[in-house]
């Protein structure tokens, strides 16, 4: 067992869980944080993991548990991504050596992703950060843009939606756009942990794979032979919706708007889509994904499908 203690928020979110598997899996000591009367009970038993009730918005609640920890990870919710200052100020408090912060997702120092209003808790949350770090020289922190997250964008329907063969081609649909599983989002936590020397204080680009939307309807076709229905949108337009939608304060669907900030980030060249230029993918021991790769991801999703449909058939 790894002497390194790691202590995790967020265990139980769609990230949350496949960080906790890769940490276990290394053999690192977990601790997983979680809320008073939260979901924990979903988390599977493990010889290294310990669980702990604590009030997130309490800074003394936060430092005790984080006592001898090493590492802190944010894996909480986007809409909870505001809510790390507590978070971060018990780690400095409790001596915790590196912070990675639920920065996951687009990239987040590119000037127009700036001034997306789902950008500002993760700039907010960046800055608070680095003058955490200027003025105590122990504490570090590292955050990890991933793009798309990509096998979550195909079972949410997000990116495309191979269960009904539909989609919506943002600006045509041939952006290309940086994507990576969630496995590979965890593969790159470990990598930080194992390299913090070369990683404090930065934030790392990674993916799986570079793709578009057009390339993936084509493998889908290439699989099951289906045709698919699609309609075209202009991120530009979605931008200006979702900051009417904004403006309507309690009346308008504030879901619905982080969504199309997310994606006028996430299919438009010039909110730095595509990582390619300056991977971090080496650093933290990830690799990118081959066309085959990628295909065969597509074939077991579609796989996954046609047995959850054939279950739902039969009644099981």
């Amino acid at each position: 067992m790894s002497s390194i203690k790691v202590v995790l928020a967020g265990a139980t979110g769609n990230l949350g869980v496949t960080v906790l598997e890769a940490l276990l899996n290394t053999n690192f000591r977990v601790i997983v944080l979680t809320r008073v009367y939260g979901n924990s009970s979903k988390l599977t038993s493990h010889p290294n993991l310990t669980i702990m009730e604590v009030d997130f918005n309490s800074t003394q609640s936060l430092i005790a548990a984080l006592q001898g920890a090493e590492i802190v990870i944010s894996c909480l919710a986007t809409l909870a991504i505001g809510s790390q200052t507590p978070l971060i100020d018990a780690s400095v408090s409790a001596g915790v050596r590196r912070f990675i912060p639920a920065e996951f997702g687009m990239d987040s120092r590119n000037p127009l992703c700036v001034e997306l209003p789902v950008c500002a808790p993760k700039v907010d949350t960046q800055r608070y950060l680095q003058e955490k770090a200027n003025s105590n020289p122990s504490f570090t922190y590292t955050g990890i843009a991933n793009g798309l997250f990509l096998d979550w964008g195909l079972k949410g329907g997000f990116i495309l939606d191979p269960a009904s063969h539909t989609a919506t081609l943002y600006n045509g649909g041939d952006v290309p756009f940086s994507a990576t599983t969630l496995a590979d989002v965890a593969k790159a936590i470990v990598g930080v942990i194992k390299n913090q020397d070369q990683t404090a204080n930065q934030i790392l680009y990674i993916h799986s794979t570079v793709t578009t939307q057009n390339e993936l309807i084509q493998y889908v076709k290439d699989k099951d032979g289906k045709e698919w229905h699609t309609t075209s949108k202009d991120t530009e337009k979605i931008r200006q919706e979702s900051l009417a939608e904004l403006a309507k304060g309690t009346q308008g669907n504030f879901n619905t708007a982080m969504d199309g900030f997310c994606i006028c980030a996430m299919w438009n060249t010039g909110y730095g889509c595509d990582f390619s230029s300056h991977l971090d993918n080496d650093l933290l021991g990830m690799k990118m994904m081959n066309e085959s790769e990628l295909r065969a991801l597509i074939g077991r999703f579609l796989s996954e499908l046609q047995s959850a449909k054939e279950q739902r058939k039969h009644g099981t």
